[in-house]
């Protein structure tokens, strides 16, 4: 095989995407901070922003979204329903939601964009990537905190919430959006969240915690971590059916197996540790390969930090003031505006949609990916350097 197509071979292009990747999370460790940036950054070098060695294609990005669904459900193992099920949480989630979703429309339209790409980008906006976020906070040993719990059960509602800005987002661009469409929408949701909670803390329950007990699972004891596996991609499977993100349905498969007391519960959580680690860093930086500096001309510099600037503050003000309001700290209502900030592949996804609708230009397609990147990137470094440099943060319960 010649040189050349030795290099552009699966095989080589994922050896060395990973490579590189993990080696983003060691010298993150090492530099004390988050593997979120490291792996980003090192995704931006070896892309076609400097070196160009490694193209983003369609195994690459497979493989990035499984990431994340690994991630998702690591993730759950360290949280229980009520940590979520909070009205509070709902609240912030759904300003978390309008606030940027109005200030993107606006901001678009003073750039001169036509009405159903203002739509696009607003939506764009909307979006809260869970998997930065968490990620974060789990390198950092916070996800006990109060604040955290809210970060975690505002955005898996923030991430349903957005799926139905976009879906309606779709619906008025085509003139057709109608009010039934909406509420089935939200309907079959609402209705995967509880039926999910429902088998999972019964029936899937049990199964695990009777195979645990048995000859055949002491004789192969991964069998648990196998199981626990089937089950986040099995809850995979059912949320992409009704609608929803595939992280969804992972992380209440993770809820769902919290608190399961089993003999060799040890070999799956950390067995879903370590695997979480590789396909993560395939989801990292893939979103720094993903981003090409060569297309960004100086006209759309502008566009691209005041886009950026919009969709930090709409974030942290649309999340952060009702938080408190409800009577946070404002060290926890920050904390919380700050981590729902990340836009992450949420935003990318929408994006990508706009673009091959021709909503929207590859240009704006291209500030729209650099935004996503830029609001993944900062978030990590203010709450490990900041917002959590001192202590741990708590909720001021209600009177």
């Amino acid at each position: 095989m010649p040189e050349e197509g030795i290099l552009s071979s699966v095989e080589f292009q994922m050896s060395l995407l990973l490579f590189v990747a993990l080696a983003g999370y060691l010298i993150a460790y090492k530099i004390n901070q988050s593997a979120v940036v490291g792996v980003i950054l090192a995704g931006i070098v070896v892309g076609p922003s400097v070196l160009n060695v490694v193209t983003v294609t369609d195994l690459v990005s497979s493989l990035g979204r499984l990431g994340a669904v690994v991630l998702l459900f690591t993730i759950g193992l360290h949280f229980k329903i009520k940590d979520i099920a909070n009205l509070k949480y709902f609240t912030i989630a759904l300003f978390g939601i309008l606030v940027p979703w109005v200030a993107g429309f606006y901001l678009a339209k003073l750039f001169d964009f036509s009405y159903g790409g203002s739509i696009f980008v607003g939506t764009a906006l909307t979006a809260t990537s869970i998997a930065i976020t968490a990620n974060v906070l789990k390198e950092m040993g916070k996800l006990d905190t109060d604040a955290a719990r809210a970060i975690i059960g505002a955005a898996i509602i923030d991430d349903v919430l957005s799926l139905l800005a976009l879906s309606v987002s779709e619906q008025i661009v085509s003139g057709s959006v109608s009010v039934s469409f909406v509420f089935i929408t939200l309907g079959k949701a609402v209705g995967f969240l509880v039926l999910g909670t429902v088998l999972g803390t019964t029936v899937i329950k049990r199964i695990v915690t009777r195979l645990d007990c048995t000859s055949f699972c002491g004789k192969y004891p991964e069998s648990i971590f196998i199981l626990a596996m089937m089950v986040a991609f099995l809850y995979s499977m059912i949320a992409e059916l009704v609608g929803l993100s595939a992280i969804i349905g992972s992380f209440l498969a993770g809820v769902t197996l919290a608190r399961v007391d089993l003999k060799h519960g040890t070999v799956f959580r950390e067995g879903a540790e370590h695997l979480q680690i590789i396909f993560a860093s395939i989801f990292f930086i893939s979103l720094g390969v993903l981003l090409d500096f060569h297309i960004i001309t100086s006209n759309l510099i502008w566009f691209i930090l005041a886009l950026t600037a919009v969709a930090i503050l709409t974030k942290v003000l649309g999340c952060g003031i009702p938080a408190l309001l409800q009577r946070m700290s404002l060290r926890d209502s920050l904390t919380i505006g700050v981590g729902m900030v990340p836009r992450g592949e949420v935003a990318m996804i929408v994006a990508l949609i706009g673009l091959s609708q021709g909503l929207i230009e590859q240009d704006t397609y291209a500030a729209l990916i650099l935004m996503s990147l830029l609001t993944t990137i900062i978030p990590p470094l203010v709450l490990r350097n900041w917002l959590f440099r001192k202590g741990t943060t708590r909720v001021r319960e209600t009177a």
